[in-house]
């Protein structure tokens, strides 16, 4: 398991999402460089999106769940295309899990374990 890590769960359905895209990002000075992507299991979880295990700089982070093809597949209508969850971590090694609360009409999300 890698320092970063995140889950979905589709909050209408009461069901992990699976089969979603979700990119991380690390701010620099001018723009976003992107440290890897991973598409969640059937369990709605991504547990490694670098195949780096070395600790992370402190910063901004920024992860893209791309939920349009998630509600395609489920021939649901939805407002969201995607969702950006920008969030900063210390230089300190420590696990940050970025959990995604969704339903097709709103999001919520917080720092889990």
């Amino acid at each position: 398991m890698t320092q970063i890590t995140s889950h979905i769960l589709d909050t209408s359905l009461g069901k992990p999402a699976a089969n979603v895209l979700i990119i991380l990002q690390q701010q620099s000075a001018d723009d976003w460089v992107m440290l890897g992507t991973g598409e969640t299991n059937a369990d709605g979880r991504v547990t490694d999106f670098t195949s780096s295990k070395d600790p992370l700089p402190g910063g901004i982070y920024k992860l893209t769940f791309y939920l349009s093809d998630y509600y395609a597949q489920k021939n649901q209508q939805s407002f969201y295309p995607f969702v950006d969850v920008v969030f900063e971590i210390e230089a300190d090694g420590q696990h940050y899990h970025v959990p995604l609360l969704l339903n097709p009409f709103g999001y919520s999300t917080y720092r889990g374990s």
